[in-house]
């Protein structure tokens, strides 16, 4: 949410509180990201350490049913859908941002969605006293369909209460605590804790427990104070929702300048899917959330998670420990993504994407190297893990977390759900891609297959440098017309438009331009 419109730029810079993070902004932060964003990184690493026992239990129960043990070719299936209908779930959560978020609204979203998880806890956390096997397959697709909500609807919330000096460290809070849901799975799956024959119900069934504390919570605190005005209409409650947040009583700079949105936006009104694919003027804005999306996914992030335990193995590292060593790059990834937090709003989204995309490039060529060079030289497999660490840091810095916080500045209010639907959909489709095609790679490209990923981190990069511009510190709008520049028709209509409002008085020549500027 920007703070005031393009002709109180220049005050924007000595602000006073309004550009300050408040208490209720960052408890309404905190909330959501935990409630939300948190499970999502939980439920992607949570079954990797149990995976022995409840396959174990799969058998199992297929035993006490049919007398005959489980076939290892069915077996592979059912595990396979248990992995993969997380992605494929988040697939289709994606697909319902668009009518839940217009309907109703952000907040609202976010609480509805809880249902799904605590409904999937409760399947998880019965599932062996229960004897079935099938609920945690259910489950995971439930909890992928709740990932895939969260996963757009909080940087989407988030991004429309921040000031537009915290929009880019606020933006990455979904992102850290994905990362933090991860560690937190891993340490609690180490075999002395729960990932055990007993202990796996528990550690499936506790995901319920944040969403509990979000559905209790998050009513306490306002709507996205742009949804209340710009798509419901209602200045009082919008007005309100902002003062709360800002701990500021004058918000009318704020309030202005989403009327300003609202009027640029009515002769368009609300995008669908099919309108935002089809309408010129954001049609760079839509390739640019697509490239980031893949090159997010794509990029081998979780191949490389895939291969740590081997390069690590070969090190020399005892399998009793690898364990803990998968631990330690999950408290490097929390770590690094903690500090994109604190230096994205002073080095800006686009230095982030590229160092980060940079590093990853780098790291993927240098592996293949080490690992086909391992085998004959010794020091080569420190040279992997050295790869593998420089990988994490650089995704962790960039790719991770940015392209998120991009959707929510390249678009404007009607557009926004849209592009966020298209951007989770791109994002949840190329990881399940990943998840699917990476074994049959691997099997016929060995580590060769990094070379594909360095190609995708190189692809990332040059796009990103010659088309993606920096948006810190700037308000919905003005990034808008930054963007406008790439599409050629829509600058030739704004420099005709402008000439004709020249002669419009002050006020009125101001909002017809921002009118213009809506592309």
């Amino acid at each position: 949410m920007e703070l005031k419109g393009e002709n109180q730029e220049s005050s924007d810079s000595g602000e006073g509180p309004k550009g300050k993070m408040t208490i209720p902004l960052a408890l309404v932060a905190l909330i959501s990201a935990f409630g939300s964003s948190f499970q999502y990184g939980y439920n992607v690493s949570v079954i990797n350490s149990p995976a022995p026992y409840m396959q174990d239990f799969y058998n199992q129960t297929h035993w006490d049913r049919t007398g005959v043990p489980m076939n290892s070719g069915f077996q592979t299936l059912l595990w396979s859908l248990t992995v993969s209908m997380f992605p494929l779930g988040g697939f289709f959560g994606s697909l319902m941002v668009w009518p839940l978020v217009n309907n109703c609204g952000r907040k609202g979203t976010l609480l509805i969605n809880n249902l799904f998880s605590i409904t999937a806890a409760i399947l998880m956390g019965t599932s062996e006293i229960a004897k079935t096997f099938e609920v945690i397959i259910l489950s995971r697709a439930i909890m992928g369909i709740y990932a895939g909500l969260a996963s757009n609807v909080v940087p989407m919330f988030l991004g429309e209460m921040s000031p537009k000096n915290l929009r880019g460290a606020i933006g990455i809070i979904p992102q850290l605590f994905i990362t933090l849901g991860i560690l937190v799975a891993q340490i609690l799956g180490l075999h002395t804790i729960l990932g055990n024959a007993k202990g796996w119900p528990v550690l499936l069934g506790l995901t319920g427990i944040p969403s509990l504390i979000q559905l209790l919570t998050l009513p306490f605190f306002p709507e996205s104070p742009r949804y209340l005005l710009i798509q419901k209409g209602n200045e009082e409650q919008a007005r309100q929702a902002l003062q709360r947040l800002r701990g500021w009583e004058d918000v009318d700079d704020e309030i202005e300048e989403m009327f300003q949105e609202d009027q640029s936006e009515k002769e368009e009104g609300q995008f669908s899917v099919l309108s935002l694919c089809t309408f010129r003027g954001l049609r760079w804005q839509l390739i640019s959330i697509i490239v980031m999306m893949m090159g997010q996914q794509l990029s081998g992030v979780n191949a490389v998670f895939y291969y740590a335990d081997r390069i690590f193995e070969s090190a020399g590292v005892e399998s009793s420990s690898i364990q803990f060593v998968t631990v330690s790059i999950g408290a490097i990834n929390v770590v690094m993504t903690l500090l994109a937090v604190f230096i994205v709003e002073s080095l800006g989204r686009r230095i982030l994407l590229l160092a980060g995309f940079v590093l990853c490039c780098a790291s993927c060529a240098l592996l293949t190297l080490a690992l086909n060079l391992q085998p004959s030289v010794s020091w080569m497999s420190y040279l992997s893990i050295g790869c593998v660490i420089v990988y994490i840091i650089g995704h962790a810095l960039g790719p991770s977390p940015i392209p998120a916080v991009m959707i929510t500045e390249m678009f404007l209010q009607s557009s926004r759900p849209a592009a966020f639907m298209v951007g989770g959909s791109v994002h949840w489709l190329s990881n399940f891609t990943v998840g699917l095609v990476f074994l049959y790679m691997e099997a016929g490209l060995g580590p060769y297959s990094f070379l594909i990923f360095c190609a995708i981190c190189l692809a990332s990069v040059v796009y990103i440098f010659f088309i993606v511009p920096e948006t810190k510190n700037k308000t919905f709008m003005e990034i808008n017309r930054i963007m406008a520049k790439r599409n050629k028709v829509e600058i030739q209509e704004n420099k005709e438009e402008l000439k004709d409002f020249c002669s419009v008085p002050g006020g009125q020549a101001e909002r017809k331009g921002l009118s213009s500027s809506k592309l």
